[in-house]
């Protein structure tokens, strides 16, 4: 039974570098998949690229690939990535540039593109899923708009000798899926493999979520060795069966318990778990402890494709003004009550126009709000939080600068005053029919 051997070198946008480095030297993988890019990810990057033609792909490709790119070559390792953001062809002649300079010649690198829909949503009226309204209502503060791809174009440059493969928007579990899909010769209308498949790229696709991260908790779910948590790879057999495990020695752990929550994790209906190549069905799954950080994963299936594919669409919401100062000592919770009673009144009086308004003390009723919430014993130091939403960049820095001005203007001993103004990018989604995505891949070579 053939068994290919597939890492998660990340989670997240920002996240750590050293565990990809460490499965790429230590986890004998045949690929390594780097899962970067949130829903509101790529907004920001379209934004960047706007400004600057050759960037919006991700800031730490280029470390990345530079850490990796050197064992991954010896090792004939693949790597899959939806680094590309909003710039996928960009990507790939970034990667090909860190392979030229650290003398890696010969390499081929794949950019998956088709995802970006932003010019063809601009004039439609599309209905709005997860919120109330319709396209037409954001389309003057559209900055982005990138249908969820499936495996086939990775799959596709896969079969044509893509040593790494660079996408924008993709369905996260569709980076695993694809080199199953490739290795095994599986039918892109297999359901019940697709449907395994996209389980075992479910469980690896947040990286260290699974290897105990995100699942930790003192005293009640312990998980060992965390500043050098390992991520994940799994085993993975021609029927679709696997093994979730790590590098051995690496801290963290892999448990029935770790694999239950990110089994579940972002999952609405584990019956029904829409994905652009299969609708999967998670509700047979079956896990079972066989070794020190080793479950298997067996089960699991899927139902014919949706002809729709989700879009997620940025776009700007409003502004956010904030501003912080701290209190300490004998009294500190009064004067810090005292600053945020004074600020609220400020911003009254000079007419600061906000659509939604938060005073805070931190440590106090910063997270747990309302009647409930206590004061007993009486902390020692409170620091407060102002912060307001409003129309426009203006309007939201006279928030922070209202709480700057407490330094002088009392209560007395206010420190460490902070403030800041943004931009707030938001995400709705749409479903847009699946024959109206044109994907295309084009190629680099170092």
């Amino acid at each position: 039974m053939r068994r290919i051997r597939i890492g998660a070198g990340a989670g997240y946008s920002g996240d750590r570098i050293e565990p990809a480095v460490e499965l790429a030297e230590q986890g004998a993988l045949d690929y390594l998949v780097f899962e970067c890019l949130a829903e509101r990810t790529i907004a920001l990057a379209q934004q960047a690229r706007q400004r600057d033609p050759d960037s919006g792909y991700d800031p730490l490709l280029e470390e990345r690939f530079e850490a990796v790119l050197r064992q991954s070559v010896a090792r004939h390792l693949r790597i899959i990535t939806n680094m590309g953001a909003a710039n996928p062809a960009g990507a790939a002649r970034a990667v090909a540039r860190v392979a030229r300079r650290m003398g890696l010649a010969g390499l081929k690198i794949a950019a998956v593109s088709g995802d970006d829909v932003t010019a063809q949503l601009r004039d439609r009226d599309l209905k709005l899923i997860e919120s109330e309204g319709s396209t037409r209502d954001i389309a003057e503060r559209m900055i982005s708009a990138n249908a969820y791809l499936g495996a086939a174009s990775v799959v596709e440059a896969l079969q044509h000798g893509a040593d790494i493969v660079v996408t924008g928007r993709i369905g996260d579990p569709a980076m695993f899926l694809a080199p199953l899909v490739h290795e095994f010769g599986w039918s892109m209308e297999d359901w019940d493999r697709l449907g395994k498949g996209t389980l075992v790229g479910h469980l690896l696709e947040c990286a260290g979520q699974v290897t105990g991260g995100y699942f930790a908790d003192p005293g009640y779910k312990e998980v060992p060795d965390l500043a050098r948590l390992g991520f994940p790879l799994a085993e993975v057999e021609d029927t679709g069966s696997a093994v979730i495990t790590k590098v051995a020695g690496s801290g963290g752990r892999v448990g029935l318990d770790t694999c239950k929550e990110q089994l579940l994790y972002e999952v609405h209906d584990p019956a029904l778990y829409y994905q652009p190549d299969v609708v999967a069905d998670f509700t047979s799954v079956r896990l079972e402890l066989i070794g020190p950080d080793r479950v298997a994963v067996t089960g699991g299936t899927g139902w014919p494709r949706t002809d729709t594919l989700k879009v997620s669409i940025g776009y700007v919401d409003s502004y956010v003004g904030e501003g912080q100062i701290s209190y300490a000592g004998p009294g500190a919770l009064a004067r810090a009550k005292l600053a945020l009673q004074i600020v609220a009144e400020r911003l009254q009086l000079t007419g600061v126009r906000t659509s939604e308004l938060r005073l805070e003390l931190i440590g106090v009723d910063s997270v747990y709000r309302g009647a409930g919430v206590t004061n007993e014993p009486e902390p020692v130091e409170v620091r407060i939080r102002v912060v307001g939403r409003t129309d426009c960049m203006r309007e939201a820095r006279r928030i922070g600068n209202e709480v700057e001005t407490l330094y002088t203007n009392g209560p007395a001993g206010g420190g460490g005053a902070w403030k800041s103004a943004r931009e707030i990018v938001a995400v709705v989604s749409t479903l847009l029919p699946r024959a109206e995505v044109q994907t295309s891949v084009s190629y680099e070579v170092a």
